[in-house]
């Protein structure tokens, strides 16, 4: 769903660069809650892999592909607030190095892919998880739901942004009924990508997952006849490990699947490509300002091998996702750390 330029005009794609600012700002700050030592590497691991899944469009219809938006998986796995921001970081990655989404419309993407997403499904995360039983299956569950509705609601959200600044005169109930149509479907991979991630990452380090807070019980044990909760130094190593194993295999997951796998996903266009081809809607599109890259197209300049310059840029993007997202995060963890500082702290608090 990544919007090129031309599709939406200059006045309405100023517009939702103002939005995208705001809520990158608003978001910045709510971060700061979310994000300590052991979250902030996750986020900007997080970020990472959400750039590689992307890469692998999955076939959900005759000629049409899909891909993970990750709104979804992004604010159960680290918070929305956390999760506004990795997807924005892999939308500008994208849009710089790989020619990927627009710049003029970087606004729009983040609007539509970024806010609307998370917005929308830890809303319905949220919900669900209030409603079902306080188990670690609830959490998998609800996930699920909240990552299906979350796509066919971006799609929405770009036909209201396509009729307010849409640069050709197409009937709007036709670009309705085909985006919605068929990103329902995108969402069915959507939700199972979203739903096995965050189901994997409960199964060995719950205490990491955001929309998990809450549903961990305290071990006890049984003293003169009653049960009392064991002091967390007594708690099992395993349970107080380091998260660095997670971390190196969700970066080394998210190499092999950029490099590697990434070479065998689906060639056809996705879902916007198709809608925007069939309805016409692509009629005034522009030439991406980074065309030349040496990475557009998702692939290295001058490398003739397509498995090799394929797989190379998979690598670069991860790497350069990674790096970025991480020094973001960091810096925001830091930012909390000074602010509740003993000297930021007024006397008598």
């Amino acid at each position: 769903m990544h919007v090129p330029d031309g599709f939406i005009n200059a006045p309405v794609s100023a517009v939702t660069g103002v939005v995208a600012a705001g809520a990158v700002a608003v978001s910045l700050r709510g971060a700061r809650r979310e994000l300590d030592e052991r979250t902030a590497p996750l986020a900007g691991l997080v970020a990472a892999f959400i750039f590689a899944v992307q890469m692998l469009n999955f076939p959900v219809a005759a000629g049409t592909s899909g891909h993970l938006l990750g709104g979804a998986l992004a604010a159960i796995l680290v918070g929305p607030f956390t999760g506004v921001l990795c997807v924005s970081v892999v939308l500008l990655m994208q849009g710089i190095l790989f020619a990927d989404g627009g710049l003029t419309a970087l606004g729009v993407n983040i609007t539509d892919m970024a806010i609307v997403t998370t917005v929308v499904s830890y809303a319905v995360f949220r919900g669900l998880v209030t409603v079902l039983p306080r188990k670690r299956r609830s959490v998998t569950v609800a996930a699920f739901v909240a990552a299906l509705l979350s796509v066919p609601a971006a799609a929405v959200a770009f036909t209201l942004i396509y009729a307010v600044g849409g640069t050709t005169d197409i009937a709007l109930s036709k670009v309705a009924t085909a985006m919605v149509g068929v990103h329902v479907l995108i969402g069915i991979g959507e939700a199972v990508i979203t739903a096995l991630t965050v189901g994997a990452v409960i199964a060995v380090r719950p205490d990491l997952v955001h929309g998990a807070r809450g549903l961990q019980q305290r071990l006890k044990l049984r003293v003169d006849g009653e049960l009392v909760d064991v002091p967390a130094a007594a708690a099992p190593v395993a349970a107080r490990s380091s998260h660095r194993k997670v971390w190196i295999t969700g970066l080394v997951t998210s190499l092999v699947l950029a490099g590697f796998v990434s070479f065998y996903a689906s060639a056809s266009p996705d879902g916007l490509e198709k809608v925007a081809k069939d309805k016409g809607i692509d009629a005034k599109a522009k030439a991406h300002a980074s065309e030349d890259s040496p990475l557009a197209g998702y692939g290295v300049k001058d490398v003739s091998d397509a498995r090799l310059s394929g797989g190379l840029a998979g690598v670069i993007g991860v790497g350069v996702t990674v790096v970025a997202g991480t020094g973001v995060f960091w810096t925001v963890r830091r930012r909390r750390t000074a602010d509740t500082s003993p000297a930021s702290v007024p006397e008598g608090v």
